[in-house]
């Protein structure tokens, strides 16, 4: 941190993320490639309960970036008291988070799929799922915080051989639990949950053994009450975690707005959904890489190392980001029939696919903005810059598309957002530089 080029520490800190997102992505993947073998009503019934998993994980994932960001900035400001409290504070705090969760999920989920569908089967499956699914939200928020606090000091290896793992064990047992080989009785959609969860309990034992044998590094022992930090967690945590669950919104939205039209739009924006994460997760692993070294910098006082974080970040996002686009341009029908059999899927989502993909290089400049801006632990500007993308814009102009263009009109306002986005965030990212720059100035 202190010494390194940045480049070199980016890739460092950025690649074993990047190497955990690609596997956690092909797990997303492989995951509802197994459930779709049950049949479209199973896709249909997972692409519905998408929403609510994604809620816990932004959750766990959101409050774990105020934690990372907080502990980054008091390793980088020598301070190891408060960043040993910051982390014990951060792992309380999301165990309660997650005991909430586990209550409204298994509580809520039967109502939220009857909002989408009329389907008794379609029902019946999403039920089945998530009552297994969220019976382990506790491990898998824990594995989170876990996974965050190690990365605020910069133990990215660590998070990698943790995620690999869990994913390694969902993609063996998937197949075992929801088709039954061997000894294992077959157990369809409960079997697939199941194995989710136990990949998710794998990785959380593995940050427990390894903080057991090297908790020198980092110690989660100070749980004193202490409201500078616990407000320092939640200022960058909430939007950050709002950031995250805006997508479950936005998902929530667009079903409502397709189901007038074909319910197999709803199964094409579900299996859309799972797709993107196998480019946009890898890009967000550089993202996750650059938020320690830029919050180590900002508590260093070293700004122009900040700023060549982000060009670089940025760089390596927009390369995994046209990879994307041109993967979706060039072979849609095969990517989506990895998924379904149906041709009629199939056709509407290459559609789709295309019109969709035109805008993922240029969301590579919001990406980045959003993770340095989380970084320098101004979550609340990260968080207007998520909004524009996941609501303010993109839903009132679906609505508005819809009318000339049908179902379309929904995908079309996906690329539109993003070049909105894109360039208000670029001046919000440099406007809070100026004043970052300005109040380094004159504190000195």
């Amino acid at each position: 941190m202190e010494s390194q080029n940045i480049f070199k520490l980016l890739l460092k800190l950025g690649l074993p993320m990047v190497i955990s997102m690609l596997f956690n992505s092909l797990y997303n993947i492989v995951d509802s490639l197994f459930i779709a073998q049950l049949g479209d009503d199973a896709l249909n019934a997972i692409s519905l309960i998408y929403p609510m998993q994604n809620l816990i994980t932004a959750v766990a994932v959101g409050f774990g970036v105020g934690i990372s960001s907080t502990i980054s900035y008091y390793f980088g400001a020598k301070i190891q008291s408060e960043m040993n409290n910051s982390a014990s504070l951060g792992l309380l705090y999301s165990l309660i988070h997650s005991i909430i969760l586990t209550i409204i999920c298994l509580v809520g989920a039967q109502a939220f799929l009857s909002l989408f569908t009329d389907n008794t089967n379609v029902l019946n499956l999403g039920h089945e799922y998530a009552v297994v699914a969220f019976a382990f939200t506790i491990p898998n928020v824990l594995g989170i915080t876990f996974e965050k606090i190690f990365q605020g000091i910069g133990k990215m290896k660590l998070t990698m051989i943790a995620l690999i793992a869990g994913c390694i064990f969902n993609i063996i047992f998937d197949p075992i639990l929801i088709f039954g080989y061997g000894p294992f009785p077959e157990m369809g959609m409960t079997g697939a949950a199941l194995a989710t969860g136990l990949g998710q309990t794998l990785s959380l034992i593995i940050y427990v053994i390894y903080y057991i044998i090297a908790k020198k590094e980092i110690k989660l022992n100070n749980y004193k009450l202490n409201l500078t930090n616990t407000k320092k967690l939640y200022l960058v945590g909430i939007p950050a975690t709002l950031n995250l669950a805006l997508p479950s919104v936005l998902i929530s939205a667009l079903n409502g707005i397709l189901k007038p039209f074909n319910e197999d739009y709803i199964t094409i924006l579900g299996i859309y959904y799972k797709l993107q994460t196998f480019i946009y997760l890898p890009a967000n692993g550089f993202v996750q890489g650059m938020r320690p070294i830029v919050g180590y910098n900002y508590g260093a006082k070293r700004i122009n190392k900040v700023n060549e974080c982000f060009k670089y970040t940025f760089l390596l996002t927009l390369i995994i980001m046209l990879i994307g686009t041109i993967l979706s341009l060039t072979i849609p029908n095969q990517i989506l029939g990895l998924f379904s059999e149906s041709e009629n899927i199939i056709n509407l989502g290459s559609t789709a696919l295309r019109i969709i993909s035109i805008g993922f290089i240029i969301s590579a400049i919001s990406i980045t903005c959003c993770g340095g801006l989380e970084g320098l632990s101004k979550g609340l500007t990260s968080l207007i810059i998520s909004l524009l993308r996941y609501i303010i814009i993109i839903i009132p102009l679906a609505l508005i598309l819809v009318i000339p263009f049908e179902a379309n009109g929904v995908f079309i306002a996906f690329p539109i957002t993003e070049f909105i986005t894109a360039f208000i965030s670029i001046i919000l990212y440099f406007l809070t530089i100026k004043k970052i720059n300005k109040d380094t100035i004159i504190n000195n």
